[in-house]
């Protein structure tokens, strides 16, 4: 009867205001749980069950705001309580990235997770004896830190890196658990991560300078009056990550990021308002020039990889193109075949799901068949009824050249050298070279002339020479008159046009570099491209030899190369 009697002098107002809250928090719990049961492709279905769950959110979150004092006194709102609303919200703008590939998306996500930083949300968790709670905690750690990472944030992705560093120490002293192994793992995977990159940049006080690879307004070269190229442009991508040992950090391998910004614009700055999120409305209003949409796989299966592939063929615009991006360990045929189709060069693995020494054993008993955890080049044919534009970064990448273009819709496969000179052979755990070529000429340039750092001036000025010797590639491409069409037709799109410029930039250097002697070291390409007009086009190789000059390194590259064939 006494709490009863202490229930009733609340008064009725007050009462109101923690049922409310209590209804909008169940019911904000309710629709985010309901997020993992919508279905990961397709590109429709989900967008209003995500457009209810901001607007409950945002009512949440304001409420709790308008609300604050009340709900101390009366429900004991604790603040670690508010930092899960604000972390629900941040995992929203970020699960809102992944599903649209706005950048923007990712600087509100930012903000919300700076501001539970900031604002100490979650320090009295630690004096309470629930080891649940520090786990909320270090999880959110963990998802700050990957969107730091997008956003290129590496100072701030050290400090925290630091912060969770103590706050595991603490949670594994505290409370004798069995997810310290994993944390740790947490750690290490992150510190790997920040270190993938083979070349510093410097300041002059050697502070290390930030780079960023996405898309920048002076990035693509432009296309000049009486370039003839096709109108389609890039509207949707899979990325799949499925090479052993490769550095990672939450289901996203170095060579996987890489490519994920190389395929989208710089963020835009988004005033962040923590009192207005205006979620609802950024649901709804696409900003700007979109970015192409992307599925993110790392190690999926056939299946699986199938089944998003067929999602994204489905709903793939009108003169729209569809770029696979395979970063995977190589399969290669088994036993001897009489024929030389499209199942018979291997290609790269998936998944299998099970042990591997089993499968070995299955596989070994049937020499005669095809390995099922491998995507074959035949089975892209269905997919190549639209225009199909594939890079394949594998030990066995060349199997994609044996391709048949069956429905004559614009199709091209940049294909990554199938083995590197010794000498470069120990980095591959630190991403792919070919990767990095694509993803940032400049770092992978210094990488193979042995420079490890560079003073920023320096770089910049490297960076402005880069631009040229684009600008000139995309002129060598466009007026070439034995060019394959399909080269053109994509040529296009600027993020198309930028990875076929910087392919040919890294092939003509792998090709005039001096310890590059094995046809296995370089890139190929389907169709292939006219070499005396691209890749070996002296003008082009007298650009190579002035960036090497600029940077003292000229002795490691040939100077007479065409001679040398």
């Amino acid at each position: 009867m006494s709490s009863g009697g202490a229930e009733d002098d609340i008064p009725q107002g007050e009462r109101k205001t923690v049922t409310d809250f209590c209804y909008l928090l169940d019911k904000s719990k309710q629709l985010f749980n309901g997020l993992r049961d919508l279905p990961q492709y397709g590109q429709k279905q989900w967008q209003s069950y995500f457009g209810r769950t901001f607007d409950v959110y945002t009512k949440l979150w304001k409420f709790q705001q308008q609300h604050r004092q009340v709900l101390d006194n009366r429900y004991g709102l604790k603040r670690w309580q508010i930092g899960e609303i604000a972390s629900k919200i941040g995992q929203l703008y970020y699960h809102y990235y992944l599903r649209t590939s706005e950048t923007s998306y990712l600087n509100e996500a930012f903000s919300f997770y700076s501001a539970i930083r900031q604002r100490s949300y979650y320090s009295q968790v630690n004096k309470e004896d629930r080891p649940e709670l520090v786990v909320k905690k270090l999880r959110y750690y963990a998802r700050f830190i990957v969107v730091c990472l997008l956003l290129n944030k590496m100072d701030v992705v050290k400090d925290l890196v630091k912060e969770l560093s103590d706050e595991i120490e603490d949670y594994t002293h505290r409370f004798n658990t069995e997810d310290q192994v994993e944390w740790n793992l947490v750690l290490q995977e992150v510190a790997a991560f920040i270190e993938a990159d083979p070349v510093m940049v410097l300041n002059d006080d050697n502070t290390i300078v930030i780079t960023s690879n996405r898309l920048a307004e002076t990035g693509a070269p432009l296309l000049e009056q009486g370039m003839i190229v096709g109108q389609l442009s890039l509207a949707d991508a899979l990325i799949i990550g499925n090479c052993n040992n490769q550095v990672k950090f939450s289901e996203l391998t170095v060579d996987m990021f890489r490519m994920l910004q190389a395929l989208e614009r710089e963020p835009m700055n988004l005033a962040s308002q923590m009192n207005k999120p205006g979620m609802q409305e950024s649901a709804d209003k696409p900003t700007r020039r979109e970015n192409p949409h992307k599925y993110l796989l790392y190690k999926p299966t056939f299946s699986q990889l199938y089944t998003f592939l067929a999602a994204s063929f489905k709903e793939l615009p009108a003169n729209s193109v569809l770029l696979i991006y395979l970063s995977a360990t190589g399969v290669f045929p088994t036993g001897r075949s009489d024929s030389e189709g499209p199942y018979d060069f291997g290609g790269v693995l998936t998944n299998s799901n099970r042990d591997i020494i089993n499968g070995d054993a299955i596989h070994k008993r049937n020499q005669s068949h095809k390995e099922m955890h491998c995507l074959h080049p035949g089975d892209l044919y269905p997919f190549t009824r639209k225009p199909l534009f594939i890079i394949v970064d594998s030990s066995n990448s060349v199997a994609y050249k044996n391709f048949t273009n069956l429905f004559g819709q614009p199709l091209v496969c940049l294909l990554s050298p199938t083995a590197y000179p010794k000498a470069l052979q120990d980095q591959s755990q630190r991403g792919s070279l070919f990767t990095l070529f694509l993803n940032n000429p400049l770092m992978a340039f210094l990488f193979v002339s042995g420079l490890s750092s560079m003073r920023r001036g320096l770089w910049e000025k490297c960076q402005e020479y880069l631009r040229k010797i684009n600008r000139d590639i995309a002129q060598l491409l466009t007026h070439s008159r034995s060019i394959d069409q399909a080269f053109l037709q994509f040529f296009g799109d600027e993020f198309l046009r930028l990875l076929l410029t910087r392919f040919i930039f890294c092939s003509a250097t792998m090709r005039m570099h001096k310890i590059f002697r094995e046809t296995r070291n370089y890139p190929e390409s389907y169709p292939q491209l006219p070499r005396d007009e691209t890749v070996e086009n002296p003008h082009l190789q007298k650009h190579i030899l002035e960036l090497a000059s600029i940077l003292d390194v000229r002795n490691v590259f040939l100077e007479n190369t065409i001679d040398d064939y």
